[in-house]
């Protein structure tokens, strides 16, 4: 294990759904930060890093086929049996820290895990250039994902609630519409992170027969479904959640996706609960928490 000293943390609509009860954690929460190893092997003594928030047990049959953030027996940072980054200080298994470039600063840093997330849905889904891409939620991990698959030559439309926030991706070049707006014509991919239990339905209704749905949202509510639609239309259903952080961090050395844009507050660790709350308000993008101020 290494002990890193936390420079900024994020706050992940998880972490508002962990709140609500979502996985029953205990504990302190935060699974986003970028900070400095103080202990823990030499030669990553000094590092800024960020890391993996899957701590997997490395022998499984799981972990053998590489497949270590879907071991049975993990541990998840912030979420499950493991404290968080909510904290001056946190530990964190060496295999998943990843060292961040010079170049990218520590509220960048910040954006490698969700960035992660929403890579991840290029190693899920083929994507090809010029598919036809709906993203459904104009929260932070849906602007992500939007601007991750434009960049990798999808047409993508965001669709969302809030101007502002689409006014981020319109300034890259991505189309947008306010959902109520929306024409709702049917898609090859649809992407649903609203980070609401009802927007399943919605997004069934975007995606084109034998077209794909991938599910980014978790949340702590339940909802009745009707799968027939899956069913008839033949829709591919995928679930996708963490991802590989060497894209992410590419991604953020070059300048590829904007993540700056989407920081709405900073504040000290000692106001988590305010930060919390605002960070609960619709609308509103990332919060980041200060240990060191």
């Amino acid at each position: 294990m290494a002990i890193v000293r936390v420079s900024r943390a994020g706050v992940c609509n998880t972490d508002l759904e962990l709140l609500k009860g979502y996985m029953r954690f205990r504990g302190v929460l935060g699974h986003e930060f970028s900070g400095t190893v103080e202990d823990g092997p030499p030669e990553w003594r000094g590092r800024r890093v960020v890391g993996e928030i899957n701590f997997a047990c490395g022998r499984c049959p799981t972990c053998q086929q590489g497949l270590r953030r879907h071991c049975p027996t993990r541990r998840v940072m912030g979420i499950l049996d493991a404290d968080g980054a909510f904290a001056e200080r946190v530990a964190v298994p060496v295999a998943n820290l990843h060292t961040v470039p010079d170049t990218v600063d520590d509220d960048a840093a910040v954006f490698a895990e969700p960035l992660a997330a929403a890579f991840e849905i290029l190693e899920q889904v083929h994507v090809q250039p010029a598919t036809q891409c709906v993203v459904l939620g104009d929260g932070k991990l849906g602007l992500l994902a939007a601007q991750v698959l434009f960049q990798a030559g999808a047409d993508v439309l965001a669709v969302g609630k809030h101007a502002d926030n689409l006014r981020i991706l319109g300034a890259r070049g991505v189309a947008t519409v306010l959902a109520t707006e929306w024409k709702q014509a049917p898609a090859d991919l649809v992407v649903e992170a609203t980070g609401t239990a009802g927007a399943f339905a919605a997004a069934i209704a975007a995606t084109r027969p034998r077209g794909t749905l991938v599910l980014k949202s978790t949340v702590a509510d339940a909802t009745q479904l009707n799968l027939a639609p899956v069913v008839i239309n033949e829709i591919s259903v995928v679930g996708s959640r963490c991802g590989s952080f060497a894209p992410a961090l590419r991604a953020l050395q070059s300048g590829a996706v904007d993540v700056h844009s989407l920081i709405a507050a900073r504040e000290p660790l000692r106001n988590a609960a305010d930060a919390l709350r605002l960070a609960s308000r619709p609308g509103v993008l990332k919060v980041l928490l200060d240990p060191q101020q």
